[in-house]
């Protein structure tokens, strides 16, 4: 049987694959960014959700990305969320690598 790691390195090389996955690095790293900082917190999503004035699912699809119709929450959204948590909501753009400063 294959491991986890053996399978998705498998699978990655398929360049088609790979730049699909890359595609969606940006969004996977705000999701563990959520995950994280509720982690931090000590909350459950429960938690949150209450605190955000919303349902635990509202937050549970927020984490897992939105799901097959998903959607990219609103800046109303993660602020809202960051507050529950106990954290500011802060969005930077920085140059692509290669790029000028």
């Amino acid at each position: 049987m294959m491991t986890h790691d053996e399978m998705v390195k498998k699978i990655l090389s398929d360049p088609n694959v790979k730049a699909e996955y890359d595609a969606l690095e940006e969004e996977f790293a705000l999701l563990d960014e959520l995950l994280a900082a509720r982690h931090r917190a000590g909350l459950t999503q429960a938690d949150v959700a209450r605190r955000m004035g919303t349902k635990t699912l509202a937050v549970a699809r927020l984490e897992a990305g939105g799901g097959d119709k998903r959607h990219s929450p609103s800046v109303a959204t993660l602020r809202k969320f960051a507050e529950a948590v106990g954290c500011r909501l802060e969005i930077r753009l920085r140059p692509k690598e290669g790029s000028p400063d």
